[in-house]
């Protein structure tokens, strides 16, 4: 055989060979991977140490827990580093497939915004974490007093144009013994754009380990003048949570077919 047909055969064969190089995916970074640790005031980055560190938070993928309300059950699942969610229960089913929100609701059972709603419960659950999120600013703020112990506390707010209201403003403070976060003050704009100087109250009472994470297990709204915090008002527990570094596939989070679009609602 002449080499110049061995060499065509060769070739031939070579082609037919399947390819051994991977086809590239983007993967998301987490939020604030690209924030130093330097840049957190140093009373918050002890608090974040207190709740099982920073670093363990960011390796996370997905976070997933319940809300036992006794009408309808609430699972929500959420992707750490692309933000995409998802909340199911027995009636309907709403989520965030990374640009917009949708409603699964056949029966019309749910009353409320899902494109406010979706995601609402993670950012109360993922505290104190989610205030390492990109395009925070931080500030001082004075000691907010409870039943006569002082809680020191750090000043939230938003760059411009970051998030669904970047005029919202929040304040968490920590008991100084412990480091652990105790309360959260927080003014809701989403709906109307302008500020407020209106804080709402939470007390962040009850922990629990999730892997390693100290993560609430509950926490109570309290009535309250000004800075001035009253009783408790309404507590919301969380129930069989869980952390994972693995995630959840892209059509975990998509809308499903029966499922709409919505849009924020105006006030």
């Amino acid at each position: 055989m002449k080499k110049t047909t061995i060499l065509m055969i060769f070739l031939a064969l070579m082609a037919c060979k399947p390819s051994s190089k991977k086809e590239e995916t983007q993967v998301p970074e987490p939020i604030g991977s690209g924030i130093p640790k330097s840049n957190y005031p140093e009373n918050l980055a002890k608090v974040f140490e207190a709740h099982g560190g920073l670093d363990l938070w960011k390796s996370m993928r997905t976070l997933s827990f319940v809300l036992p309300n006794p009408d309808a059950p609430e699972t929500h699942t959420i992707d750490l580093w692309s933000r995409k969610d998802r909340v199911d229960t027995e009636k309907y089913s709403m989520g965030f497939d990374g640009e917009s929100a949708w409603l699964l609701d056949t029966d019309k059972n749910y009353k409320g915004d899902a494109a406010f709603y979706h995601n609402l419960m993670f950012y109360f659950y993922g505290m104190p974490f989610v205030l390492a999120d990109d395009g925070i600013v931080y500030g001082e703020a004075e000691d907010l007093v409870y039943e006569g112990k002082h809680y020191p506390g750090i000043k939230i707010s938003y760059n411009i144009g970051v998030g669904a209201s970047s005029k919202d403003e929040y304040f968490i403070h920590f008991d100084p013994d412990t480091h652990q976060m105790a309360w959260l003050g927080y003014t809701v704009t989403y709906r109307t754009g302008e500020s407020s100087d209106n804080f709402r109250w939470i007390h962040y009472g009850e922990w629990q380990n999730v892997g390693g994470l100290v993560l609430p297990k509950a926490i109570t709204w309290h009535n309250y003048e000004g800075r001035n915090i009253l009783d408790a008002r309404n507590t919301v527990t969380f129930e069989d949570a869980s952390v994972s570094k693995e995630p959840k596939p892209d059509s975990f989070y998509e809308k499903p077919e029966e499922a709409d679009f919505v849009e924020i609602k105006k006030s």
